[in-house]
């Protein structure tokens, strides 16, 4: 959209399509910032589900567990953390077992997409600002243009009368 623009720009400095265009842009750049910290906030609250249910899960089998014990557990990003000291006797207790290594397994995922996201969003807002600026500027360029163009029909204007008179006295 920006390289159309750009092209554009090229071609018919002043046009209303392009203003029209550039409007478009700045608008659905601000809502994807929008969208994306939406989704950001929702991959955020879903963790803290996730770690929830995990911690439910530890205390089930057995195994009691802190906040910043589970956290740790979390960012070792190793799910045999959560199967030590656990003696498995029945099924039920290894499918509980796997149901927690699965989820951290998504846990770490979800991390990683998050970080991801947070460097996306970081860029995106970057690229917004520079972009409003530089919209901006070339608004302002737009204008000046136009009032060097007024200026210069007035003066042509001018011109003629003071070359029509000078003839006429001459």
């Amino acid at each position: 959209i920006e390289q159309n623009i750009e092209s554009e720009e090229h071609v018919s400095k002043a046009s209303a399509d392009l203003r029209i265009k550039k409007t478009q842009h700045s608008t659905l750049s601000r809502k994807f910032v929008e969208v994306m910290t939406e989704y950001n906030r929702t991959q955020t609250d879903y963790r803290e589900r996730c770690k929830g249910r995990i911690q439910r899960q530890l205390e089930i089998t057995g195994r009691n567990t802190t906040s910043d014990e589970l956290e740790e557990m979390l960012e070792q990003g190793n799910p045999a953390v959560f199967t030590q000291g656990i003696i498995m006797e029945t099924q039920q207790a290894k499918q509980t077992l796997a149901d927690i290594e699965a989820r951290h397994n998504d846990i770490i995922k979800l991390e990683t997409s998050i970080r991801e996201l947070h460097d996306m969003f970081m860029d995106m807002a970057m690229l917004v600002e520079s972009q409003g600026e530089l919209m901006n500027r070339i608004e302002n360029h737009v204008q000046e243009a136009q009032d060097y163009v007024d200026t210069a029909k007035q003066d042509t204007k001018k011109a003629i009368r003071y070359q029509s008179k000078a003839r006429r006295t001459s």
